[in-house]
C-alpha cells in the first residue's frame, strides 16, 4: 500500500516506529507509465507550439491519453480498494505529496483524454473552432500536470524517513524527470519519429541521466548503501548505462542509423523503468538501526 513506509528507527517498546514499505510491482509501473505519459504531454503541447509535425503531435497525445488511462488502475491495485483512491480526493492537502500527486493524477487523466479525443473530433469534423480549442486548452492543462506528475514521484519518495529517500529528496524528481522525458522520446521514436529536434531531447534526457549516475556513484553516504551493494546496485547500475551512456553513445554516434535509433530507444526505455524498480527496492530492503 502507497502510504505505508519503512523498518523501524528506533524500537519502542519492542515494536518497530514505521512499518517496512510494501509497495508492489504495480508502483514502479505506475511511476513509470504515469512519468512517461505527463513528459510525452509536455512533448506534444512544446511540438504543437514549436512547427512539429501533426502526426507527432498526435501520436504524442495519444501516449498520453494511454498512459493516463493506465495510471489510475494501477495505483487503485495498489491501493487494494477504490474506495481508498476515492477518499484520497475528499481533501486537498498542499503540504502532502501525496495528496497533491493524486489530484494531479486525475487533472491529468481528463485532461490528456480530452485533448487526444478532442484532437480526434477536430480532424474528423473538419476542424471546427469550438472543437480546436478544446483540444488545445486541454493539451496545455495536460502539457502543465504532466510535468508535475513525472518529477512529483521523486518527490513523494522523499518525503517519507526512509534514509536512501529522503536523503536524495532534490535528486529524485530531476533523476525521474529525465528519465520520464527519455521514455516519452523513445516511445516517439519506436512509432517511426525521428526528427532531428526528438535526438536532441533524447540526447539532453541522457547526458542528465549519466551526470545524475556518476554523482549518486561518487558520492560518499551510507544511506545509498542498498542503491549500491548487492543484487539491487547491480540492477541500479544497469538502470544508469541503458538509460544513460549507451543510449548517449547511439545517439551521438550513428544518430542517422534507424537500426541504432531503436536500440537507443529500447534501452532508453528499460532503463527509466528499471531506474523505478531499482530505487523502490532500495528502500524496501534498507535496514535502520
Amino acid at each position: 500500500m502507497l502510504v505505508e513506509m519503512t523498518d523501524d528507527l528506533q524500537p519502542y517498546y519492542g515494536f518497530p516506529l514505521l512499518k517496512r514499505a510494501v509497495w508492489t510491482w504495480e508502483i514502479p509501473s505506475y511511476f513509470f507509465v504515469g512519468g512517461t505519459a505527463g513528459a510525452a504531454a509536455l512533448i506534444a503541447a512544446v511540438a504543437r507550439r514549436s512547427g512539429g509535425s501533426d502526426a507527432l503531435v498526435r501520436d504524442a497525445r495519444w501516449i498520453a491519453a494511454a498512459g493516463a488511462a493506465l495510471s489510475p488502475p494501477l495505483l487503485i491495485s495498489d491501493l487494494g480498494r477504490p474506495e481508498r483512491f476515492l477518499n484520497m480526493l475528499r481533501v486537498f492537502k498542499i503540504q502532502s505529496p501525496m495528496s497533491v500527486g493524486v489530484w494531479t493524477l486525475v487533472a491529468f487523466s481528463s485532461a490528456a483524454g480530452a485533448a487526444a479525443f478532442a484532437d480526434l473530433a477536430h480532424r474528423t469534423s473538419g476542424g471546427k473552432l469550438p472543437v480546436r480549442i478544446v483540444a488545445d486548452a486541454s493539451e496545455v492543462l495536460s502539457a502543465a500536470t504532466g510535468l508535475v506528475l513525472s518529477t512529483y514521484t521523486g518527490v513523494l519518495l522523499g518525503a517519507t524517513a526512509i534514509p536512501v529517500w529522503s536523503r536524495n529528496a532534490r535528486v529524485m524528481p530531476l533523476h525521474f524527470g529525465a528519465s520520464s522525458v527519455g521514455a516519452a522520446v523513445s516511445t516517439l521514436e519506436l512509432l517511426g519519429h525521428r526528427t532531428r529536434a526528438l535526438n536532441r531531447i533524447g540526447i539532453g534526457a541522457c547526458l542528465a541521466e549519466t551526470a545524475l549516475a556518476l554523482y549518486l556513484e561518487t558520492r560518499e553516504d551510507e544511506a545509498l548503501t542498498p542503491l549500491r551493494d548487492g543484487t539491487n546496485g547491480q540492477l541500479a547500475r544497469a538502470a544508469s548505462v541503458l538509460s544513460g551512456p549507451l543510449p548517449l553513445a547511439l545517439r551521438i554516434l550513428a544518430s542517422r542509423s534507424p537500426t541504432a535509433r531503436r536500440v537507443a530507444a529500447l534501452s532508453t526505455i528499460s532503463g527509466s523503468l528499471l531506474t523505478r524498480v531499482a530505487w523502490i527496492q532500495a528502500g524496501k530492503a534498507e535496514k535502520q538501526p
